[in-house]
């Protein structure tokens, strides 16, 4: 016997949240189709973040830096990543969430979620053409970056500790310590 998961459209889970269907505060997101459950925020992971939200609006001027908001890749998932940065646009995405096109960074934080944001989520921003990714891991402290997306994999791959720095290869002003990051 096998067991048949519904998949749905972009379009059927924001009508699914515009009725509420979903109660206060659940964390969820669409990703290739299926409602996925997210973790939990810990206080690290806050704290990470808050650090890099700060971080970012002081250094970017024009770019927008969207927090935990989500951003449609295709017309089957709908990720929350941690934090984004967006070309600027007039609207503040207030007419139509970002697509691939207007990502310039996404950044997951991982503590409990490593290997899912790495399996699962990962290729998915590649497929999309996100340009660079960089997934924090809070329990090893490093910084996992990844950038020039192709063939559903990106082709650079660098890992960085404390001691180290990490920069965004589409946003220059964004050249960071690691230790400022983890805090």
């Amino acid at each position: 016997m096998s067991v048949q998961v519904a998949k749905f459209t972009v379009e059927q889970y924001d009508r699914m949240i515009e009725a509420g269907v979903f109660p206060p505060g659940y964390r969820a997101e669409l990703i290739e189709g299926e409602i996925v459950e997210m973790s939990p925020i810990g206080p690290r992971h806050a704290a990470c973040v808050g650090r890099l939200t700060r971080i970012f609006s002081r250094l970017l001027d024009e770019p927008i830096v969207w927090v935990q908001n989500p951003i449609r890749l295709d017309d089957r998932s709908e990720p929350e990543p941690d934090i984004c940065v967006l070309k600027p646009r007039a609207d503040f995405y207030g007419e139509s969430l970002p697509t691939p096109a207007d990502v310039l960074l996404v950044v997951e934080v991982s503590e409990t979620t490593l290997d899912y944001d790495r399996r699962r989520k990962l290729p998915l921003y590649a497929r999309a053409l996100v340009p660079e990714v960089w997934i924090v891991n809070l329990t090893d402290e490093r910084i996992e970056t990844f950038a020039e997306p192709a063939g559903g994999d990106y082709r650079h791959h660098a890992d960085a500790g404390r001691g180290e720095e990490v920069s965004a290869r589409g946003v220059e002003v964004l050249r960071l310590s690691i230790a400022d990051i983890l805090g």
